[in-house]
C-alpha cells in the first residue's frame, strides 16, 4: 500500500490562496516518490478574494475548498472530514492563502489564530509523530499551531516573518531556495520557494527536497 501525503491547500492563487506552482511542484514530486497525494482544504470563505493580474481586492467572495479543487482537478475533501489517521504525513504549499486562511498571521503577525481544523489536524499529526512539511509561508501557520513544541523552519531570510515566528515561539533557522531544514525532534520539514525565489526551477529544487524528505520520514 502506497504512503498517504496529505496536501493542506489554502485556495487557488499566490495573493489568496495556495500558490499555484508551489501547490503543483508538491502534488508532482509526492507521486514521482510512490506516495499517493490527499488533498484538503477548508470549507470556508476566503479572507478576500484578489484580482491576479491588477493585484486589487475584488468585492467578490470565494470558498477556500471549492477554489482549492481548481489545483486538485476536484479529487479533494473537507479538511473537517479527515483525521491524522488517514494518512502518513502532511504538507501545507505557500501562498498568501496559507497565512490569510489557513491563519490570520499576514493580518496579526504572532498574535494570528490558526483556523480551527486546521489547527486540530496539524496538533494531531504532531501528536502521532507523522512528519510535516511547510513550504513558503506556511511554516508561520505550522509554528503557531505547535508553538509549545518550539518548532524549528525556515522562511527563508526575511526578518520580519523570521522575528514573528520566533515572537510566537517557534526557532528560525536561515536557507537558501534550494535548502530544506529538518526539524528531527518534531519531526517537521521546511523550505523558502518563493519566499526567495526567483524562479520556478529555483522553488523546485528546495520542493523536491521537502518531499522525499517528508516522505522518506514516514514510519
Amino acid at each position: 500500500m502506497s504512503k498517504k501525503v496529505g496536501v493542506l491547500l489554502s485556495g487557488c492563487g499566490v495573493l489568496d490562496g495556495s500558490e499555484i506552482h508551489e501547490a503543483v511542484l508538491t502534488l508532482l514530486f509526492i507521486d514521482k516518490a510512490g506516495a499517493q497525494a490527499v488533498c484538503m482544504a477548508p470549507n470556508m470563505d476566503q479572507f478576500h478574494v484578489i484580482n491576479h493580474l491588477t493585484q486589487q481586492e475584488c468585492t467578490e467572495k470565494r470558498n477556500v475548498l471549492v477554489e482549492s479543487a481548481r489545483i486538485a482537478r476536484g479529487d479533494i475533501q473537507d479538511v473537517a472530514a479527515v483525521s491524522a489517521s488517514d494518512m502518513d504525513a502532511l504538507i501545507l504549499p505557500g501562498g498568501f492563502g496559507a497565512v490569510k486562511n489557513l491563519s490570520d498571521f499576514a493580518l496579526k503577525g504572532p498574535d494570528a489564530v490558526v483556523q480551527p481544523e486546521v489547527l486540530r489536524l496539524i496538533r494531531d499529526m504532531a501528536a502521532a509523530a507523522k512528519p510535516i512539511g511547510a513550504i513558503c509561508i506556511a511554516p508561520a501557520t505550522l509554528t503557531k499551531a505547535i508553538a509549545d513544541r518550539t518548532p524549528e523552519v525556515t522562511i527563508g531570510n526575511d526578518p520580519g516573518t523570521a522575528a514573528g515566528i520566533e515572537r510566537m515561539g517557534g526557532r528560525h533557522r536561515v536557507c537558501t531556495v534550494d535548502q530544506i531544514h529538518v526539524d528531527a525532534a518534531n519531526r517537521l520539514v521546511s523550505t523558502p520557494a518563493y519566499m526567495l525565489g526567483p524562479g520556478i526551477k529555483d522553488i523546485a529544487a528546495g520542493i523536491e527536497k521537502l518531499v522525499r524528505e517528508v516522505v522518506a520520514m514516514i514510519r
